[in-house]
């Protein structure tokens, strides 16, 4: 697809892997076990799916091939494989299909299995190989490779035996089991392959078994060349992996293919089949369950009229939802897979049905999400993978297909026949008024209710604000006043979210923060912000406030200097909008040097109603809200003072009144297509277990994102006692919160001056200025006493490292001949992952590392550290400068608290 978003194609894909199918497929033949070549992980990965959407214990070996297996190749530990599985389950047949990795390497599985029983003088056991690369194809392709490979090793005896082959797709055992029921109506015997209604779905046993009762027999299998006619359920499969067309080519197998007997039209041709093959009508049973269906057709359709339908999965079930969804009104505006299929797209198209829908092939969640909500989408059907779509946008799913992981009993589903087609149009229609009613009562609700309490207090406080606040949700989204004409080609939004550093994890891209916004109109009690030194690495912290010209001037050197700088922020040092003519003048100005560039801006949303519409027109594309709470009691405990149009209020009043501001803001913003990230400020004790109703109260006004940031202690403000918040601790929020809405997991809590990457500030690199805050003179040192410092830097000419993140410290010693470098000391990294910040061997590692040293140099530390340094008695100091700087610094301090003489 032109222009697609390429970012999230392996991160949300809609599909799955080549041996997931494979796994599927084998599960349906009798004592039969998969063994997968190629890493433990892919096992895993495949057992944790199929675990989750058929409640039943999956066995699944693997050769486990390692470092040593990729590089000389993995034949040892198949054939280790092999004997172990044999010997553990003692199966009639074994599948061995390959990975990505196998595939890759060059791993020839026939030849390994076939000088595996020579070896072995293996005779009854079937061996069946499976090539299934992970990049070739999807679990649909990899499905019916495994049952055509199962049909060429095994169906070889063509006497006549008048049965009847039925080759399934991927169903669910509660349908494999009603196609049963119909085939013995007519009174046909068949041979179902393969066939999942008891090994998938097992009844309730005290004893255990490896492998569970059930699925086609192997002699079944071979005799399928005797068989009088082959019906194959899968209409959207090419020739090359159709057992059916290899049964017709090789053996003269007499083939009907036929759709998924789901709905209507193609039901009546499923039972065509069988009453041609059998020369008897349909059963008056079957009958009857018709009669009922169209019944429910007449209730449902002018419900179903109002439908709007993404319908995304394998290609079979796609196929026929989307007929299924045209027999009874429902317009399915999109049909996407993520195999590579075109017979999706040659849908015949009722007569009365104008608009034709979109069909994507190759399609991932991101791509389905953009088209689902650009063609009005009110319904989605498919798996439960869809769900992020749900959540994000509020579009309902009802649940079909493979893997549905949020729900119970999606293995005895039925769809299949007029009895299953019911049940799920049934669901669909259901899923249709729920939803029309759901929204049209919140809309309302939205609409014209307003919180009399919080439009009181905005009364008393201005009545222009309240005016504000009242109408505002109540303004047409018109066009940018003045504005977007500005640019010729402008990005669209999602594409500078895209390669926005704080919106999108992982994205490499540069931004620059101008301090042009010295001034706040709130006092935080976590917040001092008078410590304007080049020093000291948090929100709110700058070497220097620049005027717009400043701003600019700065703003087109770093250009020249950092190639791929794609934003500029503005983020204080105080509050964007409580300077909002110096922002609004070096946004214009930076805007005539270059139209491209992306604008973010971070608030407290106090002001944020006032200036919203000034805020689009001058091109501001992201913007970052602080709301620390939704209930004012705690709110009240966070702010000391609101300085809201002149009005100083306190206590729940002032929390009140920036509450209802920031709120309002945010949801007018979102609504004109503003991407808005919340940041909360996590302060244990305080809004620590009100974090996630934050969220969830965020999401609801129409947040992107939300960044939950630990504490920084800050020394002079209310709460530099306050514990500090562990890594740990942190992300278990996030996770928790992760639920509700996505969560900025990557935030490193810029300065207000901050340049380059995330992960590479080169902010320092840029002062030209001398600190403004009281520096230290050289310290003068005994003659006797050298002092060394462990410092955490990746250029060995700034502290720029966090302590998390250093692999070495630089060791430095201070003494009567000034600074010097004396060695680099490599360490293990402390941070590598979000589960494994707080090892002890690791802290124990380094503090032995640095046990000679009188201090610990790092830009940040977490508190799990910080805390084990200072027990075991290193200090460590935390600051952002030139090395030789920091090492004079620390003296300094050092000596005023008594912990090293120094000669005066």
């Amino acid at each position: 697809m032109a222009g697609r978003n390429f970012v999230n194609l392996n991160m949300n894909p809609c599909k799955m892997c080549m041996p997931m199918g494979a796994a599927l497929a084998f599960k349906g033949i009798e004592n039969s076990i998969l063994l997968l070549h190629g890493s433990q992980g892919c096992s895993t990965y495949i057992r944790r799916h199929m675990t989750g959407h058929y409640n039943e214990p999956i066995d699944i070996g693997s050769s486990s091939l390692s470092e040593e297996g990729t590089v000389y190749g993995g034949e040892s530990n198949l054939k280790k494989g092999l004997k172990n599985i044999i010997k553990v389950y003692n199966p009639d047949i074994i599948g061995v299909a390959t990975t990505c990795l196998a595939e890759t390497i060059g791993e020839d599985i026939k030849r390994i299995v076939t000088e595996f029983k020579e070896e072995e003088e293996i005779k009854n056991l079937k061996i069946v190989p499976v090539p299934t690369p992970g990049y070739s194809g999807t679990q649909f392709e990899g499905y019916f490779s495994a049952l055509k490979a199962m049909v060429e090793e095994l169906a070889k005896n063509n006497k006549p035996n008048g049965r009847v082959n039925i080759i399934v797709s991927n169903l669910n055992p509660g349908d494999v089991r009603n196609i049963k029921e119909i085939l013995e109506a007519f009174k046909i015997s068949y041979t179902m392959f393969p066939d999942v209604s008891e090994t998938l779905d097992a009844p309730y046993s005290k004893d255990y078994k490896r492998i569970p009762p059930g699925g086609t027999k192997i002699s079944d299998i071979v005799n399928m060349p005797g068989a009088s006619a082959t019906i194959e359920i899968g209409y959207t499969i090419s020739k090359e992996l159709s057992p059916g067309q290899y049964l017709m080519d090789h053996w003269g197998v007499k083939l009907y293919r036929c759709p998924m007997p789901i709905g209507i039209e193609n039901t009546d041709l499923f039972l065509s089949i069988l009453s041609e093959i059998k020369g008897k009508p349909v059963p008056e049973k079957i009958l009857k369950e018709k009669g009922r269906l169209i019944d429910g057709m007449i209730d449902s359709h002018k419900f179903n009229s109002e439908g709007r339908a993404v319908i995304y999965g394998e290609p079979e079930l796609v196929h026929a939802l989307g007929k299924l969804c045209f027999e009874n009104g429902i317009k399915p505006v999109l049909l996407s897979t993520g195999s590579q299929n075109k017979v999706i797209g040659q849908i015949v198209l009722p007569k009365n049905f104008e608009e034709k829908p979109v069909v994507i092939d190759d399609a991932d969640f991101d791509t389905i999400r953009e088209k689902a909500n650009s063609l009005n989408a009110n319904i989605l059907i498919g798996s439960s993978d869809g769900k992020v779509i749900t959540e994000k946008d509020g579009i309902p799913l009802v649940r079909v297909g493979f893997p549905v992981h949020d729900r119970v009993g999606a293995q005895r589903q039925v769809i299949t026949g007029y009895n299953g087609t019911l049940r799920l149009l049934d669901e669909i229609t259901n899923t249709l008024i729920e939803n029309k009613y759901n929204k049209y009562r919140k809309s309302m609700f939205d609409k014209y209710y307003e919180d009399d309490e919080a439009r009181n207090e905005a009364k008393n406080v201005k009545n222009e604000a309240k005016n504000e606040v009242e109408n505002r949700f109540e303004i047409e989204a018109n066009e940018v006043k003045n504005g977007a004409k500005q640019k010729k080609e402008e990005a669209t939004i999602d594409e500078k979210t895209l390669t926005h550093p704080c919106f999108s994890g992982g994205c490499q891209n540069a931004r620059m923060h101008i301090p042009v916004a010295p001034a706040c109109n709130i006092s935080c009690n976590y917040c001092n912000r008078k410590y304007d030194c080049q020093n000291e690495s948090r929100p709110g912290v700058t070497s220097k406030v620049l005027t717009p010209e400043e701003a600019v001037e700065k703003f087109i050197y770093v250009r020249q200097k950092v190639q791929n700088l794609k934003v500029i922020g503005i983020a204080g040092p105080g509050d964007a909008l409580a300077n909002f003519d110096d922002t609004k003048k070096s946004l214009e100005m930076i805007r005539s040097v270059d139209p491209d560039i992306t604008f973010c801006l971070s608030t407290n949303g106090l002001m944020l109603m006032h200036y919203a519409d000034e805020i689009i027109r001058l091109g501001v594309t992201h913007v970052t809200i602080t709301i620390n709470a939704i209930d004012p009691k705690i709110g009240a405990l966070i702010y000391r003072e609101v300085n809201f149009m002149g009005v100083k209020l306190t206590g729940e009043k002032a929390a009140r009144v920036l509450l209802a501001n920031q709120l309002a803001g945010l949801r007018y913003l979102s609504s004109r297509g503003i991407v808005c990230k919340v940041n909360i400020v996590m302060i244990k004790g305080v809004n620590d277990n009100h974090i996630e109703s934050v969220v969830e109260k965020v999401k609801e006004y129409g947040a992107f994102m939300t960044n939950i940031m630990p504490l920084i202690p800050a020394a002079g403000s209310v709460f530099e006692n306050m514990p500090m918040t562990s890594n740990k601790e942190l992300n278990d929020l996030r996770k928790k919160c992760n639920i509700h809405l996505k969560q900025m997991y990557h935030c490193r809590q810029c300065r207000a001056d901050a340049i380059g990457a995330l992960d590479e500030d080169l902010s320092s690199e840029f002062m030209n200025d001398k600190c403004v805050a009281p520096c230290t003179e050289k310290a003068k040192v005994d003659k006797d006493n050298v002092y060394t410092f462990a410092v955490a830097s990746k250029t060995n000419i700034y502290v720029d490292q966090h302590f998390g993140h250093s692999e070495g410290f630089y060791i430095y010693k201070y003494s009567k001949s000034g600074v010097e470098l004396i060695e680099q000391r490599m360490i293990s990294k402390y941070c590598t992952g979000s589960e494994d910040c707080n090892h002890e061997d690791k802290i124990q590692a380094i503090l032995k590392t640095v046990s000679d040293c009188n201090a610990v140099i790092a830009m940040r530390i977490g508190y799990q550290p910080l805390k084990e340094l200072e027990k075991a008695g290193v200090k460590v100091i935390q600051t952002c400068e030139r090395i030789e700087d920091a090492v004079r610094n620390a003296m300094e301090g050092l000596s005023n608290t008594g912990q090293v003489d120094l000669v005066v």
